[in-house]
């Protein structure tokens, strides 16, 4: 069943054929179905690990959390002023690693309990559509006794957020040195 929802559709039923080659092309360029992904997380990660190495005498994973927004600042500024970093396009090895990240993150159950979304539609699909209207397999509430986390690795993923919201603090900064971000008194 699920092969067979993978074979191409003869028919479209919602764009003309014309639309679909239009919306075809945009989300090959939005996706970037057409780069070489692979090769460039492999150059990349091993230019920033050098960079990292250069700048601070250690690998990037060994910085502290400053010194690796530092070193992302970096290549986020060349794809702010589209020039290259190691010879790639700063703006595409930028979208390379959020892509993924993104992706990677919004992969997990957890975040998609934080967006609200229910999960996957297996292929019984989903009957009770709508805010707060549950299948009967799902269940309501607190079901955790002993009030412990469900999700062991949460406090890791809290950490990332602040981490995250501190990194966006850095690179606005970067990116507009002369505004006042808060962090300075008047």
């Amino acid at each position: 069943m699920v092969l067979a929802r993978l074979a191409p559709v003869s028919d479209l039923s919602f764009f003309t054929d014309a639309e679909d080659a239009v919306a075809r092309a945009l989300c090959d360029l939005l996706l970037a179905q057409d780069s070489a992904d692979p090769e460039a997380w492999r150059q990349t990660l091993a230019a920033l690990d050098a960079d990292a190495d250069k700048t601070y005498g250690a690998g990037f994973a060994g910085l502290a959390s400053a010194q690796q927004a530092a070193m992302i600042g970096a290549v986020f500024q060349a794809g702010q002023a589209k020039r290259t970093w190691h010879g790639w396009s700063g703006a595409h090895v930028w979208s390379l690693w959020t892509r993924y990240a993104c992706a990677a993150f919004y992969s997990h159950p957890w975040a998609w309990n934080e967006i609200g979304f229910g999960g996957p539609a297996y292929t019984r699909g989903y009957k009770n559509v709508g805010i707060d209207a549950r299948e009967r397999w799902e269940v309501t509430g607190d079901t955790d006794t002993n009030g412990a986390d469900p999700v062991p690795f949460a406090d890791r993923v809290e950490r990332a957020q602040t981490e995250h919201r501190q990194l966006t603090d850095v690179l606005s900064t970067q990116a507009n040195p002369n505004e006042n971000h808060g962090s300075e008194q008047a």
